[in-house]
């Protein structure tokens, strides 16, 4: 298989499905009054975290790889202390998901190398896909962290199988 063809599906699938199913689990754990709870002053919520992943999604793959304009308001993503449902959130995080996926369907590999412009930084568009999957990795980690914390033993992703980890988020 061609190397950037399978990044661009690896990429899909971890944001569209693994991600996905996981932080819906996840989500749906917290205790409602806990969606936007901070630890102190310094620390984001759930909530912030869903709202700078739909931003993070839509500014790098739906703008700056998909084109649509930068409509994005980054410091009001990380001030909100109260606000939306997790219903809300999710809806529209899973639609930033569902817009980024219709643009990383259509990118061809070739693509893969073009320049573009995003916060201020020159990035190729494989750089810039790589930037949100590692990033969306990063935040869900630590809505997982935050859940396990508030709601113990509420979601479980492996399960041990001889040493090894065994997947079982699709169906837990």
């Amino acid at each position: 298989m061609d190397i950037g063809q399978n990044f661009i599906d690896r990429s899909r699938a971890y944001l569209t499905d693994e991600y996905r199913i996981k932080l819906r689990k996840t989500v749906g754990a917290l205790p409602p009054e806990m969606l936007w709870w901070r630890p102190n002053e310094q620390a984001n919520s759930v909530g912030n975290l869903l709202l700078h992943l739909e931003g993070n999604l839509r500014q790098w793959i739906v703008g700056a790889v998909g084109g649509a304009a930068d409509v994005r308001n980054r410091a009001s993503e990380f001030a909100a202390h109260e606000g939306a449902t997790r219903e809300e959130l999710m809806r529209r995080l899973e639609q930033a998901l569902d817009e980024a996926d219709g643009v990383l369907a259509r990118l061809r590999p070739e693509q893969l190398t073009e320049r573009r412009r995003v916060q201020a930084r020159d990035v190729s568009v494989l750089e810039a896909i790589y930037q949100v999957v590692q990033h969306f990795a990063l935040h869900l980690g630590q809505i997982i962290l935050v859940t396990k914390a508030q709601a113990p033993g509420a979601i479980k992703f492996y399960e041990d199988a001889g040493g090894a980890a065994r997947p079982i988020w699709r169906g837990t």
